[in-house]
């Protein structure tokens, strides 16, 4: 089946190189302790756009050093500035991770001023004390926070966390991806605008190994708080059990989409392929089951391969490209494996394949793929994929669709398609996730964010997020 490609020649996406040689820490840009450096690549044009210093344990001593003395109540970042910049920081996810221009600026630098914006609301809504019989409880920041974040949302990542801990009173303590950490740096030179305590907010680049698990094990580091696969929230839950910090892990997903038999076939799947593909399916929060009905199993097919067939892959930014390529090579040999290890396992091919997309030799591009048929004991049914990879499966009826959602190890995220919203809610609080959508709806950016069983614990944004990064304390009168 063929998918739309953006024509040729291929972009080259000429722009000088940048180069960050320093990490932002006490309110200053100092030299990294050691001198090692990680390349940043185009994900569509797959050469190095940019270089960061790869930081170590000494740094992270360093900005302790710097964070702990910082650690008191100040107000919190303003919102404008970070709009004021918002397409320097679009053009620079839709390199970095592929998520086309037009969406890049929406919601790669449109989330990250919202997560400022909501705090000064939060704020108001946190009761800071109150009276219980004798006592007065009052809540205090934990203090030194590790925010340790991913690569697929680089920039609102990182405000989910800094902003509602610096709006709680704590100071942070950055690690971003050292495959997407470009727009950090924007941050940090905002932070430095504005004139914050020094300390108050530190940025040290680096890898998992080597700074993540120095921040995870640091005894002047009061919490973690964690964005990433499950394998890795394992990894940063064990190194902080040595100090007995708090941990707040958001990790991966399987999301189901359960349309019931009295939904709108045609809108549920239309929907659900786009919110399984949001950022070339790189969201932990992707709907990437879709459930239907057997019966209607042929016609939700019929309708995804249709819809599949007017998908534009290319360029993200280049004008009409609905899907990007995926972050890395790396990234498009798991996600091609996965899509080889569906065909071998006797799922449905709908559309898409394994194959290199037409048209498209340079960049990290995989064709959208729809499977079928998917049994729950599948391997594409069980494991997190993070590509633009659907599987529909059918079920019998309404309890062997509920227990088919919650058969997995994840529980992030979810949806719920019905004529009857009523019905639909009904069937919605039975599902083991974090959040589940209705009929559609959109994303929230102030409600709670987060997973049950091994999604995670913890949850993020608004009011919410904020209540994690405080202590709570009683005073017996």
């Amino acid at each position: 089946m063929a998918v739309e490609t953006q024509p040729q020649p291929q972009p080259t996406h000429e722009h000088e190189p940048i180069t960050r040689d320093r990490l932002f820490i006490g309110g200053e840009w100092v030299e990294p302790h050691s001198s090692g450096t990680f390349e940043v690549v185009d994900s569509t044009t797959e050469q190095v756009i940019g270089t960061v210093p790869a930081g170590d344990a000494e740094d992270i001593d360093w900005a302790v050093a710097a964070a702990r003395p910082a650690f008191e109540q100040w107000s919190q970042v303003p919102p404008h500035e970070l709009a004021e910049r918002a397409q320097e920081i679009a053009e620079l996810v839709a390199r970095e991770v592929g998520m086309p221009l037009n969406l890049s600026l929406m919601i790669q630098a449109g989330l990250p001023a919202m997560d400022f914006s909501s705090m000064p609301g939060a704020v108001e809504e946190i009761a800071w004390e109150e009276q219980v019989g004798n006592s007065l409880i009052v809540r205090e920041p934990v203090g030194v926070v590790g925010c340790i974040t991913p690569w697929n949302y680089p920039l609102h990542q990182i405000c989910a966390k800094a902003g509602p801990a610096l709006a709680a009173g704590c100071s942070v303590i950055v690690k971003p991806s050292e495959v997407t950490p470009l727009t950090s740096f924007i941050l940090a030179e905002i932070v430095e605008e504005l004139g914050l305590p020094a300390g108050v907010f530190n940025l040290v680049t680096g890898d998992g190994p080597t700074v993540g698990e120095a921040i995870a094990g640091h005894d002047g580091i009061d919490m973690v708080s964690f964005t990433g696969s499950t394998r890795a929230g394992r990894r940063v839950s064990e190194v902080a059990s040595s100090t007995v910090k708090r941990v707040a892990l958001e990790l991966g997903g399987k999301s189901p989409n359960i349309i019931l038999d009295d939904a709108d076939l045609q809108a549920a799947v239309a929907d659900g392929i786009q919110k399984c593909y949001l950022n070339s399916g790189q969201t932990c929060s992707a709907l990437t089951r879709m459930l239907v009905p057997r019966e209607k199993l042929e016609a939700a097919e019929q309708i995804a391969a249709a819809v599949v067939e007017h998908v534009r892959l290319g360029d993200p930014l280049a004008e009409g490209t609905s899907l990007g390529p995926l972050v890395s090579d790396a990234q498009r040999e798991r996600v091609r494996g996965y899509i080889r290890t569906g065909k071998e396992e006797g799922a449905k091919l709908v559309a898409g394949g394994d194959e290199a997309p037409e048209g498209l030799d340079r960049g990290y591009f995989v064709r959208p793929t729809v499977f079928s048929g998917v049994r729950p004991d599948m391997t594409i049914a069980q494991e997190e994929i993070f590509g633009p990879v659907l599987t529909i499966m059918p079920y019998d009826d309404e309890d062997d669709a509920i227990r088919i959602a919650n058969d997995t190890i994840y529980g992030l995220a979810g949806g719920v398609w019905s004529g009857d919203p009523e019905h639909a809610k009904r069937v919605a609080r039975r599902i083991r996730t974090g959040q589940v959508e209705i009929n559609g709806a959109t994303f929230n950016p102030v409600a709670p964010f987060g997973g049950y069983k091994q999604s995670g614990h913890g949850r993020e944004l608004g009011k919410f997020g904020l209540e994690e990064f405080l202590e709570v304390k009683s005073l017996q009168l």
